[in-house]
């Protein structure tokens, strides 16, 4: 009895195991068949199709409620009606395959659409036309058996990537992100060219995007997406836009968290959002907008990265495929469908003009009146109708058939009239037309094609224009955008430095993010990450925030060797290092001891006083060492010697100047950054107290300082360079009020730094064409089209005289739309006077 229990029980364990097996993997496929995933035919997951199918049946133009919707849906999707109507107010938002009517919620806000008794939809023309045919498409049978539903729809489009799709099923995800609509249609013209094609995403919420990883939305791609900050002023920014897939209220809250933890200092936050997103920052006073904005995207939302993994179904398997690939397929599969649409509409053709014929002899040869003659029997009738059309079987494309004479003798017989021969004569000759307009289209599948995508273009493509503006990103380090949040203290002499030794000495103020380097009595120097208390080594010397790079700070040491007694200078630069790891920068022995040291941020080199110990053997006690005499080398260098004798004490005598070069300057005119790594224009070899000066095509001009944080509009911007107060910049500018150009030359009268100065006539529209600050300019001016082209070039500074800022200038030229203008900076030695033409 009991080994009966046993084999029993190992009998049921085996079955249980076995159908846990069964059942998750059945579970698995249908989640990934039947829910998260969509298919590569048209593009759409199973809800959508069921929606889209139960809206076309109940299509008569008008709009239905979104409850009766879901109610017909359910007929075919056998879910609740939470499911369907998610995805069926997902479907409106996208704004492609269903018109909306009353409060369908708002993907930039997250506000959720109205209840479904409330809101109303109808399938849109577009979704009308290409994506329904019921000749073409495959049905089955629904989930009970009662009625008919598409396997998949007849899309003539490529719908999954105008949508995209996010999905998770058992062990896969899908994201493919959505792209713009005509390019996607220019995309499928290009490839049905022959021609090559790259299709980029773009959102409804529009932003900006760097899609520089995005390696055609295959897995392992990655995006950035960011909301467009602008500068209103130097205390508010606002925000007109959220990333694809964030909302207001996410990112407002992704601000405030930011703020809590001290990486951006704000005042408030407010969001104004109506028709357009307009989120407004108060800025905390003396707090950097440019610095701001990098660290708005650098800790909120404001910037976010996606990660594309385009997963569809073909052939009931998931394949990863690229967004290339995709629209390959979907345009081959869009060919495909008008082939068959053709083919049926040739078959259907071919029908009529056979019957149209068939009607024609029926009556022109009188055919019909075998139907007034006495036959035997119905049959013997219809034998001889068609016997009666033997003679004319060559005028026929095919055979005559039962049905063909039957479908003639239901026909009613009336009086027949040459009319309407001649009218069936005329309908034979549009159907010969018809047809051989069908069968030129087959034999030029290619450009069928092509000229159908050009009419989805012309027709839907108004309004449809890219929203998301494509740029590169400038890389923002955290440390260097991250506003100083924390307190840094020291003991110096136990050794320790943090955040929480408040009862010590006050160091500076930084962030959580910064590195702090110091340096010991003994020599040694370390790196550290900032921290609530960490132990350096007894005897601090310095203590300060880490600028890794940094290739201007330059550390003045005199040190003696512990082992020798021998001092050495040494001038060095701490560029890159290991976190956390001891450099000695002494000989290494023990009982090295460093007696001055000194941090210079441009290299400056002092004078400083050496005093030997009174009792050593050295003549003079006391001598003057310059540091300027010193080449700045490595920090595990040595260094010069300067005395065998002990020191007693090392006094700062003099300052001295810097013994860099002045530090070289570009402009990169894709991020608008100032950069010392070479990247654009080059601005110049720059003195710590140059300024720069950028002119804006709107009229403005700003003086800045050399921060490499900040940011200029590289899309307005005109002319940056080093600031010279002496230079006269020579401007011309369009005045839309009298239609005229003005030129004008004067020399900057202001100081105040970072505060743009509007320098050309306010008013609507009106613009900076051309500026410049050699100190004799010539500009040539062009205009005409063809045969009339103009031209004329001004020496502007035989022109013009110096006037003020503010002044309107002179009139230069009337305002035309084929007006050119460019410098001519070295002015030719035959120009004679202010102005010659050529």
């Amino acid at each position: 009895m009991a080994k009966k229990t046993k084999e029993t029980y190992t009998h049921s364990n085996s079955g249980v195991s076995g159908q846990y097996k069964s059942w998750f993997l059945d579970y698995a496929s249908y989640v990934i068949l039947e829910r998260a995933v969509p298919a590569l035919e048209d593009g759409l997951k199973p809800v959508q199709r069921r929606i889209l199918h139960a809206m076309k049946e109940m299509d008569d133009g008008r709009f239905n409620k979104v409850a009766n919707i879901i109610g017909q849906s359910m007929q075919y999707h056998p879910h609740g009606d939470a499911s369907i109507g998610d995805a069926l107010v997902n479907l409106g938002q996208k704004d492609l395959l269903i018109e909306t009517q009353g409060n369908w919620g708002d993907v930039r806000t997250g506000d959720d659409a109205a209840a479904p008794r409330y809101i109303e939809a109808r399938l849109s023309k577009f979704a009308l036309e290409v994506a329904f045919n019921p000749k073409t498409t495959e049905w089955q049978l629904s989930y009970d058996g009662r009625k008919n539903e598409p396997v998949t729809l007849p899309v003539k489009f490529p719908l999954l990537l105008a949508q995209g799709a996010d999905g998770i099923a058992v062990g896969l995800a899908t994201k493919i992100l959505p792209h713009n609509f005509c390019e996607l249609i220019d995309a499928s013209i290009k490839y049905l060219k022959g021609k090559k094609f790259e299709i980029l995403p773009d959102f409804q919420t529009g932003g900006t995007m760097d899609a520089s990883g995005y390696q055609d939305g295959k897995r392992g791609g990655k995006i950035r997406v960011r909301a467009i900050i602008e500068e209103q002023d130097k205390k508010t920014l606002i925000i007109r836009s959220v990333p694809y897939g964030v909302t207001t209220t996410q990112l407002m809250e992704s601000i405030v968290k930011a703020n809590d933890q001290g990486k951006i200092k704000i005042k408030k936050v407010t969001d104004h959002t109506a028709a357009d997103v307009e989120i407004i920052i108060d800025l905390a006073p003396g707090i950097s907008p440019d610095i701001t904005i990098d660290a708005l995207y650098a800790f909120t939302d404001c910037e976010i990265s996606i990660s594309p993994n385009a997963c569809v179904i073909v052939e009931n398997k998931p394949q990863f495929l690229g967004v290339s690939e995709l629209l390959r397929i979907a345009t081959d599969n869009s060919k495909e469908l008008l082939r068959r649409e053709l083919e049926i509409n040739l078959a259907e053709l071919l029908d009529k003009w056979h019957y149209t014929s068939l009607e024609k002899i029926f009556f022109e040869e009188k055919i019909y009146k075998e139907l007034e003659k006495k036959h035997e029997t119905w049959e013997k009738v219809l034998q001889a109708i068609e016997k009666a059309f033997v003679p004319f079987v060559k005028q026929l494309k095919r055979d005559v058939t039962r049905e063909d004479v039957l479908k003639l003798t239901e026909k009613p017989v009336r009086r027949i009239y040459k009319l309407d021969i001649d009218e069936l004569i005329n309908q034979i000759k549009a159907l010969e037309k018809e047809i051989k307009d069908v069968k030129h289209h087959l034999n030029n599948l290619v450009e069928y094609a092509i000229a159908y995508y050009e009419h989805l273009l012309k027709k839907y493509g108004a309004g449809r224009e890219r929203k998301t503006e494509i740029k590169q990103f400038d890389v923002i380090q955290a440390k260097d955008v991250a506003i100083a949040n924390t307190r840094l203290y020291a003991n110096y002499a136990d050794g320790f430095i943090g955040t929480s030794l408040k009862k010590d000495e006050f160091v500076t103020e930084c962030s959580d993010l910064d590195d702090i380097i110091c340096f010991t009595r003994s020599g040694l120097m370390k790196v550290v990450k900032v921290a609530d208390k960490v132990f350096i080594g007894k005897d601090l010397l310095h203590v300060a925030v880490f600028r890794k790079n940094d290739d201007r700070t330059t550390y003045n040491m005199i040190y003696s060797d512990g082992k020798t007694g021998v001092s050495y200078a040494k001038r060095f630069n701490v560029t890159g290092i290991t976190r956390d790891k001891d450099y000695d920068l002494s000989k290494g022995s023990d009982k090295s001891k460093v007696h001055y040291l000194s941090v210079n941020p441009n290299g400056e080199a002092e004078v400083v006083r050496i005093v030997l110990s009174p009792n050593c053997s050295a003549r003079n006690k006391e001598l003057e060492y310059y540091f300027e005499e010193l080449e700045i080398k490595g920090r595990n260098s040595i260094g010069n010697q300067v005395t065998k004798y002990p020191i007693r004490q090392i006094k700062f005598k003099e300052a001295g100047r810097s013994t860099l070069a002045g530090k070289k300057m570009w402009f990169d005119d894709v991020y608008g950054r100032l950069n010392t790594e070479e990247k654009g224009t080059y601005l110049g070899m720059f003195e710590p107290e140059d300024k720069i000066i950028a002119i804006y095509s709107d009229g403005t001009y700003e003086i800045t300082g050399q921060e490499m944080t900040q940011r200029f509009d590289a899309e307005k911007i005109l002319l940056i360079e080093r600031y010279n107060p002496d230079a006269v910049i020579s401007a011309v500018y369009l005045d839309m009020e009298k239609l005229q150009y003005n030129i004008k030359r004067f020399r900057i009268e202001t100081s105040t730094l970072n505060t743009p100065f509007l320098f050309i006539k306010e008013g609507k529209d009106n613009r900076l064409e051309a500026v410049s600050t050699d100190p004799a300019p010539v500009l040539k001016v062009t205009s005409g089209r063809g045969q009339q082209i103009r031209s004329a070039k001004f020496k502007v500074d035989k022109l013009v005289e110096v006037m003020g800022w503010k002044a309107v200038g002179s009139k230069l030229t009337d305002y035309a739309k084929s007006v050119e203008m460019e410098w001519e900076i070295k002015t030719p030695p035959d120009v004679q006077g202010a102005l010659f033409n050529d």
